[in-house]
């Protein structure tokens, strides 16, 4: 049976990542938001044209905005199956969607972060109640999701925070349903937004320092937490509903890894 999902901020990181992976599947139908990528959307619907096995299109998408969650909704072809909620602004990049002094930082963390998640799911769930399948994976992160690291804003760990709640309230109330929710938590994963908040700062030798010290001696690539992802939305996962899951390679566990180097962490 064809599962339809939903991924939101598939245009680059953890989401291109996630779309890519999804869309190796012959029983999936792949949707994905952006909100500025609008070039690299379209390239990446081109390029799986060629090479994926799933039908795959790119919506514009404002999340926290209601009326645009409503357009949304009436763009999509069909129902929901699967939703992935991945978009997310960090400590630099909410710079790009609110002007400002710091309160308006804080509120744009939490309308993005933490509202616009829980939008989406209020406005999906019935229909997966209905139709008896369902799954949702919100990715949140390590900084606010499992521990807490200096040097970032607060409300980015505050706003990953509610989210990690809401994939646990959401898992009491649905926990004799056929609908299964799940929080991702990445650590320091490769992308634009962790090279945004933490190593643009940095000179080249505390760049090396710091990915020295992390698990591994290395940062975490978005294929390994889109695998994460595609395994949570498959049909093995069920044991898992409601867990808050740690994927820093031990990062969560022992945070003083990074916090000794100077930064936060996360995919913030």
């Amino acid at each position: 049976m064809t599962r339809n999902v939903l991924i939101t901020g598939g245009s680059g990181g953890i989401g291109r990542a996630c779309v890519e992976r999804f869309a190796q599947d012959a029983d999936r139908t792949v949707w994905f938001t952006y909100r500025n990528g609008r070039d690299r959307a379209e390239d990446l619907v081109r390029e799986l044209a060629l090479t994926g096995r799933a039908k795959v299109e790119a919506f514009p998408f404002d999340q926290g905005d209601w009326e645009d969650h409503e357009r949304l909704l009436d763009r999509l072809p069909g129902p929901v199956d699967i939703l992935v909620n991945n978009a997310a602004v960090g400590s630099k990049t909410v710079e790009h969607y609110a002007d400002g002094p710091r309160h308006d930082l804080a509120s744009a963390f939490f309308q993005i972060n933490a509202v616009g998640p829980l939008w989406l799911i209020e406005q999906l769930l019935p229909g997966m109640l209905d139709r008896g399948y369902g799954k949702i994976v919100n990715i949140s992160s390590v900084g606010g999701g499992i521990f807490q690291f200096p040097g970032f804003h607060p409300a980015d760990g505050m706003s990953k925070a509610a989210l990690t709640y809401l994939t646990r309230h959401l898992a009491a109330e649905l926990a004799h349903t056929p609908v299964h929710v799940f929080a991702l938590c990445p650590g320091v994963v490769e992308t634009t937004m962790f090279q945004a908040s933490t190593l643009d700062r940095l000179s080249p030798g505390e760049r090396d320092a710091l990915v020295t010290r992390l698990p591994g001696g290395r940062m975490i690539r978005s294929e390994e937490i889109a695998e994460q992802v595609r395994w949570l939305a498959g049909e093995h996962s069920a044991p898992l509903h409601g867990a808050v899951i740690d994927a820093s390679m031990g990062l969560g566990v022992n945070p003083g890894m990074l916090a000794a180097a100077g930064a936060g962490t996360g995919r913030s």
